[in-house]
């Protein structure tokens, strides 16, 4: 018999402090009327693009972007025309040079969609990874997802 896994439980929006609301665009469906399973990339790119580019959040520092490098998406519930999204965002751990983020996308207190997204620290000039600045560490800290928990990787180094 197999345990349960982490999308075998009903994400919470509240266990995800990092929120922004978008759209659903009349674009955004498909032939089925309801919004398209590649339009939620889109839904979680928002999330994550909203939080790393603001300046505020000091999670881009000059010569660094983030790039990522999976998407885990669990599709949960129908998306239809028109109405708005909630986008939550936490991040699940930190390592050496990436970041692991788990999203929700929820529409009337229904969790359409969640996903976990890995995205790596890259140094513009070299194209390489490179190591979370502490600055970054601290700042991500601050998105910690509830629940989370040995969410920092102690072994960093």
């Amino acid at each position: 018999m197999n345990a349960p896994g982490r999308f075998d439980v009903a994400p919470v929006l509240e266990d995800f402090p990092y929120r922004v609301t978008d759209n659903v665009r009349f674009a955004d469906l498909d032939p089925n009327n309801h919004v398209n399973n590649v339009v939620y990339a889109t839904y979680f790119e928002t999330g994550r693009v909203t939080l790393t580019n603001d300046p505020t959040n000091g999670l881009m520092p000059e010569g660094f972007a983030w790039v990522m490098v999976q998407l885990d998406i669990h599709f949960r519930a129908e998306l239809r025309w028109p109405g708005t999204v909630e986008l939550g965002l936490g991040v699940a751990k930190l390592g050496r040079t990436s970041v692991i983020f788990d999203q929700v996308v929820f529409s009337k207190g229904i969790c359409a969609a969640s996903a976990r997204a890995v995205c790596v620290l890259l140094d513009e000039t070299t194209r390489e990874p490179t190591p979370l600045t502490e600055d970054i560490i601290r700042n991500l800290e601050g998105w910690l997802r509830r629940g989370a928990t040995g969410a920092i990787n102690a072994s960093r180094g």
